[in-house]
């Protein structure tokens, strides 16, 4: 729940909540003036944490203070996801050698970075019908790869593409 979606003070229009104090004790089910009055007392402000629980749970803290550390807590999660992205690499069955070890340093250079790779090779006209060149020239892409490497997808027929992803191996 973000921080945005919590009512305070005079926003919570309930009879009675379950208070905890600020020291984090449970004060019990009160009434919603009681809980006002306890919170304007210590100079805090009356937080609703739990609105979907019978009564709503209310907390009495700083909610500046709060908003801080969600903020904080929200920032620090996102520094630790890492984005992967996919690039793609595209060929015809009549690639020639030269050009395929080409497209494989460029694999290997993605797969380096940590993104993931989808290699596809494009049918034009009657090359659809011998789809079984595409994958003879993706497993001799294969081989030109020097780096460790997983097949997420394996090759597959999409339309008049046949692609397949690759990913950096996982250390465990």
């Amino acid at each position: 729940m973000s921080t945005k979606d919590l009512r305070l003070n005079g926003e919570i229009r309930v009879r009675e909540v379950r208070l905890i104090d600020g020291d984090g004790q449970q004060r019990g089910v009160v009434p919603i003036g009681e809980a006002l009055d306890l919170a304007q007392t210590a100079g805090l402000d009356l937080v609703e944490v739990s609105p979907k629980a019978v009564p709503p749970v209310c907390k009495i803290l700083d909610y500046g203070k709060f908003r801080f550390e969600q903020e904080k807590r929200l920032k620090e999660s996102k520094k630790r996801q890492k984005l992967v992205k996919i690039k793609e690499i595209r060929m015809q069955p009549k690639i020639e050698k030269h050009d395929l070890e080409f497209k494989a340093k460029h694999i290997q250079e993605f797969l380096a970075e940590g993104n993931k790779v989808k290699v596809t090779v494009r049918f034009r006209g009657r090359e659809l019908a011998h789809t079984e060149l595409g994958r003879k020239v993706l497993d001799s892409l294969l081989e030109l790869i020097e780096v460790d490497y997983a097949v997420d997808k394996e090759p597959q027929m999409e339309g008049r593409f046949l692609s397949m992803i690759l990913n950096t191996k996982v250390k465990k």
